[in-house]
């Protein structure tokens, strides 16, 4: 099996995880600038295969569209015009950002290791791609 990649996208660094080849284990991967992002994951879906790519869909409570939304809609256009083969699903990604931060806190990171939003960002991308393996079941 191919593995499955999420991606936190953000402005200006984008954290990415990714399954092991069963799909049963989500783990952080990296955070990327999102400048280099495309390039990244062609060099990346290159080396290893990939099925799926599984991106976050920030949404406010009132289940509208966040600022964000704009920049990843243009970042999929171009996502589907230079890696057409890899199908992407959208998943609700409220709240993943407070998770990652809760989990830094309860895993013992200290105060300056949760400073790292590349960090938190990697993270959130991992439960992004864990909240999607367990839609699958």
């Amino acid at each position: 099996m191919a593995r499955i990649l999420a991606i936190d996208f953000g402005e200006k660094r984008t954290g990415i995880a990714v399954t092991d080849q069963l799909q049963i284990i989500a783990s952080g991967l990296t955070t990327v600038a999102t400048k280099d992002l495309i390039v990244f994951l062609k060099e990346y879906t290159s080396k290893e295969p990939v099925e799926l790519f599984i991106i976050g869909k920030p949404t406010q409570m009132n289940n509208t569209d966040s600022e964000s939304e704009k920049h990843i809609v243009v970042f999929l256009k171009l996502l589907k015009k230079s890696i057409p083969t890899i199908p992407v699903i959208r998943i609700d990604e409220r709240f993943t950002s407070k998770m990652a931060f809760q989990t830094m806190i309860d895993s013992g990171l200290k105060k300056k290791q949760r400073r790292n939003k590349g960090l938190v960002d990697e993270i959130s991308a991992t439960i992004i791609l864990q909240s999607y393996l367990y839609s699958k079941h």
